[in-house]
């Protein structure tokens, strides 16, 4: 394993996205998520991700010159064009937005459509927790699950996330694929060469499987499959949601983010931005939020929604973070 301090993990990122084509705004926000996401212990999520990035830039699957911009905008409501850029600059933008509209009118609703690949949900709602308000995140991703009683893939793993801040304390952060497990641990599991339980995935035949890479060709399970339609129902929720109000592509018609060579995927984002301050009151909001957390605490073992990972955030801004050493070789050669 490299051990890499978070500036040195940053400017490799940085540096290997530019040479893909990225602009610098885009390797800079992009690059800035994906540590962020390894320092919390999503390596999924991390810099694992930068050499599929890189084959999207240099392959036209995502355009590095493009800038985000605000296409439509009528009251409470914004659209942001991501125009096939990667898309953490189009929802910075975003939610950057949905701040400041929020804090006029109370409430926003961002979409952002033309996308790729967002990442770590709730990471793009931090700046709203700052801001004393709350968030909620949606995003699709390319199709990994079948409708409730089908088999082929439909929807994508499509996460949703929640932001809650608190007065004196770290805000609770919520962020869950609505599939078994994301999707990014099979790809790390086929990098591997290890097995997934049962329950995570079927194969293109619709069988179960404990090869994750008949697991990526294949389809992922919603969550609770085996007993219940709701994940797959939630995940038709959000499918609709940051596409058909936002005119960003279904799962089904974007190719899978895990193969070099396919089109454009152009799916959507949704960010939903309150401020407190415009319902209850924030000194309200802020008493409500201790009572339940204080509630929650009486039991032993109760873990915080985001606690641990910004722990281990905390961590890695001390002591850096490791990665295996083939991934920094490949990054290194990327950056060169």
């Amino acid at each position: 394993m490299t051990q890499l301090s978070l500036d040195q993990a940053t400017a490799l990122a940085e540096r290997a996205l530019r040479q893909a084509g990225a602009s610098a705004a885009m390797a800079a926000s992009t690059a800035r998520a994906l540590v962020r996401a390894d320092a919390q212990g999503l390596a999924g999520h991390g810099l694992s991700r930068v050499p599929q990035y890189g084959t999207h830039l240099r392959n036209g699957r995502a355009d590095g010159a493009a800038l985000a911009t605000v296409a439509r905008r009528k009251g409470a409501a914004l659209l942001v064009d991501a125009h096939q850029g990667l898309a953490f600059p189009a929802c910075d933008l975003a939610v950057q937005e949905a701040v400041r509209t929020a804090r006029e009118l109370g409430v926003c609703f961002a979409g952002v459509t033309n996308s790729h690949h967002c990442g770590v949900l709730v990471d793009h709602l931090r700046s709203v927790a700052e801001a004393g308000m709350v968030g909620l995140g949606f995003a699709n991703s390319p199709a990994a699950m079948p409708a409730a009683g089908g088999k082929h893939p439909v929807f994508g793993t499509n996460p949703v996330a929640a932001i809650f801040p608190r007065k004196d304390a770290p805000p609770l952060m919520i962020d869950l694929s609505l599939s078994e497990v994301a999707r990014g641990k099979l790809m790390l599991a086929a990098k591997d060469g290890k097995a997934i339980p049962l329950g995570w995935a079927l194969d293109a035949n619709g069988q179960p499987t404990t090869d994750p890479k008949a697991g990526m060709l294949g389809s992922m399970l919603p969550v609770g499959a085996a007993t219940s339609p709701k994940g797959a129902i939630l995940a038709l929720m959000v499918e609709l949601l940051v596409t058909a109000t936002i005119g960003a592509r279904f799962g089904f018609e974007a190719s899978s983010f895990f193969v070099d060579a396919g089109n454009q995927p152009r799916i959507g984002q949704a960010f939903i931005v309150i401020d407190p301050g415009a319902l209850a009151g924030s000194d309200v909001y802020y008493e409500r939020m201790e009572a339940v957390i204080s509630e929650m605490l009486i039991d032993d073992g109760v873990r915080l929604a985001g606690a641990r990972r910004l722990a281990l955030e905390q961590q890695a801004q001390r002591s850096g973070i490791t990665i295996p050493d083939a991934l920094f070789s490949q990054l290194t050669q990327l950056a060169a």
